[in-house]
């Protein structure tokens, strides 16, 4: 096809690292803001609940449209579709940092989210299209160090930058990040062939309503007493309508005449499936254990943001070292092995922050399930991603990897929706009388809190990380039931992919 690149000649590993760049930056976002929270609470004068959202805003944005940005890439070209959304992505985070009001900042954030929204399944299709089945290991490996790295590195480098600069500096940072990460995919990310696609307008509606209807009800349920909002309009009348919706939108990619937003057909791939409900519950795990350790280190311990970012670093050493093999590895062995492994790690060292959080602890003991987690991590992502894709035919690699990232964002976004819901209940219930009557779930200043809600306080943030912990081990059961990948031989043209 016109404008198009001879697999020939196609360089992946130039490629792949030019879209790692901008991969990298927005996963960042989803945890950065996690240590930036008390600050920008004192900030911009705003509580725990509205704060909140200016994470769950970003991943909501991130995940309702991921589905058909997919297809976009496969229609326009994944290189296109990529730039735009770059561009996107770091004017919204300008306007992040320039944001004089809680309001103005989460708008920011849904543009932010768009933007990303545009680039992620761009990265995943240009690995399945561009390298060989018998060498995505390595290219998974990568991408998923790259996804777990980021969402451990994203409250160091937001603890720096806060304590340095100001809460506005997790934003102007991906300025010049993003005119790099623009130059080098223009100049590396090679113009892939293009396919027809139709777009399925009432799938993108019931997708994006049912996700919005849920989260919000679980987000803000503990405001309103888990009970009425308006007139006949109750907490769980949304959330349940919002599963209704969700329902309606299976059943309507089941006898969409056309072509639907999400071919059912890819679902009959058991590793592709059971990949797709993993990678949920790590999203689920892995967005919502932050914000519990960040309060608990910084308003009970009176850490930093740097010094309560620094807590993560064994994460983060451990997984960004240890994800490149298990990647390679995954090549030759079961990629369930590490996946189930993996998750079953990561509830572990859930349990062991739910027993090691109280005043007074020692930090060198809390960073023991910090270096699990980031173990954990290692094994997770890469072995995901690539039991995924590797099955999937080049004209569906749009699709696919938007399903698996929306899946993963899906996660994400009950996550951040599910944990605030929980601190919050927890708080107020653990806090003395008196105390957590008065709201101080909402009304917390971001200051370290005086000494008599130590207790209260840790015991609630210790009981939230329970929470991820089951998801994970849900996790852990539901990867053990994937399928020893069938070996692929080697076409000798493609044997070894130009770098």
């Amino acid at each position: 096809m016109k404008g198009t690149v001879s697999t020939s000649t196609i360089k992946p590993w130039p490629a792949l690292w030019s879209l790692v760049i901008g991969f990298f930056m927005i996963l960042i976002d989803t945890t950065i803001v996690s240590v930036a929270n008390p600050a920008i609470m004192r900030g911009l004068d705003a509580g725990v609940d509205r704060v909140l959202w200016v994470t769950s805003a970003y991943l909501l944005a991130y995940a309702v449209p991921l589905l058909v940005t997919g297809r976009l890439g496969d229609r326009f070209g994944p290189k296109r579709v990529y730039l735009i959304g770059l561009v996107v992505f770091t004017v919204a985070s300008a306007l992040c940092g320039f944001s004089g009001s809680i309001e103005m900042l989460i708008v920011a954030r849904v543009l932010q989210g768009l933007g990303a929204s545009l680039m992620t399944p761009q990265t995943m299709a240009v690995i399945t299209r561009t390298f060989p089945p018998d060498r995505r290991g390595a290219a998974m490996g990568l991408w998923g160090a790259t996804a777990g790295v980021a969402t451990l590195v994203g409250p160091l480098l937001g603890g720096v930058l806060v304590d340095a600069f100001g809460w506005e500096w997790i934003f102007f940072v991906n300025v010049p990040v993003g005119i790099i990460g623009f130059v080098l995919a223009a100049r590396f990310v090679p113009t892939l062939q293009i396919q027809s696609h139709s777009f399925d307008i009432l799938g993108v509606v019931l997708s994006a309503v049912g996700l919005f209807l849920i989260v919000f009800g679980i987000q803000e349920g503990a405001s309103y007493d888990w009970g009425v909002i308006v007139g006949p309009i109750s907490v769980w009348g949304l959330i349940i309508a919002g599963v209704v919706v969700l329902v309606g939108f299976v059943a309507w990619q089941a006898i969409n005449p056309k072509e639907p937003l999400v071919p059912l057909s890819l679902f009959r791939d058991r590793n592709f499936s059971v990949a797709n409900l993993g990678i949920t519950t790590m999203g689920f795990a892995v967005t919502s254990m932050s914000l519990p350790l960040i309060f608990f280190y910084q308003q009970v311990l009176g850490m930093s943001p740097t010094q309560s970012a620094l807590m993560t670093m064994p994460m983060a050493l451990a997984s960004g070292g240890l994800a490149p093999l298990v990647g390679r590895l995954t090549d030759r062995m079961n990629p369930r092995t590490f996946a189930a492994t993996g998750l079953a790690l990561f509830a572990t060292a859930m349990v062991l922050f739910w027993v090691l959080i109280h005043p007074g602890q020692n930090i060198v003991l809390l960073l023991l399930p910090s270096l699990l987690l980031g173990i954990a991590n290692s094994c997770i992502w890469g072995p995901l991603s690539q039991s995924a894709t590797r099955n999937l035919p080049p004209a569906q690699a749009g699709a696919g990897s938007g399903v698996y990232n929306t899946t993963r964002q899906f996660g994400a976004v009950l996550g951040s929706a599910s944990i605030a819901a929980l601190m919050q209940s927890r708080i107020t219930a653990e806090l003395p009388a008196g105390a957590g009557a008065s709201g101080a779930a909402t009304e917390l200043s971001g200051q370290v809190l005086p000494a008599f809600l130590h207790d209260g306080f840790a015991a609630a943030m210790g009981q939230s990380m329970l929470l991820p912990g089951a998801v994970a081990l849900l996790g852990a059961i539901v990867v053990s039931f994937m399928e020893r990948p069938t070996p692929v031989a080697r076409p000798a043209a493609a044997s070894t992919p130009a770098e």
